[in-house]
């Protein structure tokens, strides 16, 4: 005659997997479910990365202006200490004539020139009309 004990314990653990099998179905399809559902959310935020991206080139490209309208939009503007110093010494002016030129004084210039400063963006303007000024253009306004 078998053992009561091992027949229920045999009969525990049959009944337990059973119970531990419809556990895992009903999570297996919550599991598959949600996976489907994070994936539509994927793809549709990838559609909207996708129509935002060509808004905004729609916009940028109608928002270009040419000519002056473009450096009255404030166009953006690069600045390098090397071609500053570059621009002074090919003139021929000190630090603080090149200052006088664009609103500034000769301590900025070499600041500037160092790299321990950057120029604002209404002295970077400053700059890009003393560039393209030449030298007797310079000359009359360093006199005046």
């Amino acid at each position: 005659m078998p053992n009561i004990a091992s027949i229920l314990k045999a009969e525990i653990s049959r009944v337990a997997r059973k119970e531990v099998r419809a556990e895992i179905e009903t999570l297996k399809k919550a599991s598959a479910a949600y996976r489907s559902s994070i994936a539509e959310l994927r793809r549709q935020v990838s559609s909207l990365e996708k129509e935002l991206r060509r808004a905004a080139k729609g916009a940028s490209r109608s928002t270009v202006t040419t000519g002056s309208e473009a450096d009255e939009a404030g166009t953006k503007r690069r600045f390098s200490a090397n071609r500053l110093a570059a621009h002074r010494s090919k003139l021929g002016l000190s630090a603080a004539s090149y200052g006088q030129l664009v609103g500034v004084s000769g301590q900025t210039i070499y600041h500037w020139e160092q790299g321990k400063a950057r120029p604002r963006a209404a002295q970077l303007e400053s700059l890009a009309v003393v560039r393209g000024l030449g030298a007797r253009e310079i000359a009359q306004r360093l006199a005046a």
